[in-house]
């Protein structure tokens, strides 16, 4: 099934993704080897032991990571161009090993493209959240979506 059109992204719709997704011990330490990220909290239990936290924290970037590919089904599976900024990240709570994160998005805002006639604009709030509501991630994120219909040019005069 494809993402939504650019026609379809009505402001103030929010979405409420249904698949959630647990994330592993395994995928935390491949993903702070990947991006090469050594922070002592994601990956030594001796270290975090002793801080506020008692266990290893997932990565924050990773959630975030997850959170936004948990609407790509919902949104953007083959209608997103491409994304243009990631703003207005927060973290308010950490994840854990075995935590489980489900989405939600609420279209904010959209614009036609001014160079692109096959294009519109679209700003997109999404959240992470764990089953009983703790909200791991908020995003803030502008995309670049396919128009279901070209914008017609205005002829030249």
């Amino acid at each position: 099934m494809p993402g939504m059109y650019y026609e379809d992204m009505i402001p103030g719709t929010v979405i409420h993704h249904d698949r959630g997704r647990t994330i592993t011990e395994a995928e935390n330490v491949m993903f702070c080897s990947m991006t090469m990220n050594t922070q002592p909290l994601h990956l030594n239990r001796d270290f975090v032991s002793r801080t506020e936290f008692k266990e290893p924290i997932v990565n924050g970037m990773l959630t975030m990571a997850l959170t936004v590919g948990l609407t790509v089904p919902d949104i953007t599976e083959g209608t997103i161009i491409a994304n243009l900024s990631y703003e207005n990240v927060y973290h308010p709570n950490p994840v854990f090993h075995g935590d489980t994160i489900y989405a939600e998005t609420e279209i904010l805002e959209r614009r036609e493209s001014r160079s692109r006639p096959n294009a519109g604009i679209v700003k997109l709030r999404h959240w992470g959240r764990k089953p009983d509501g703790t909200l791991a991630v908020e995003i803030t994120r502008t995309a670049l979506f396919l128009r279901r219909t070209p914008r017609q040019e205005e002829p030249a005069e």
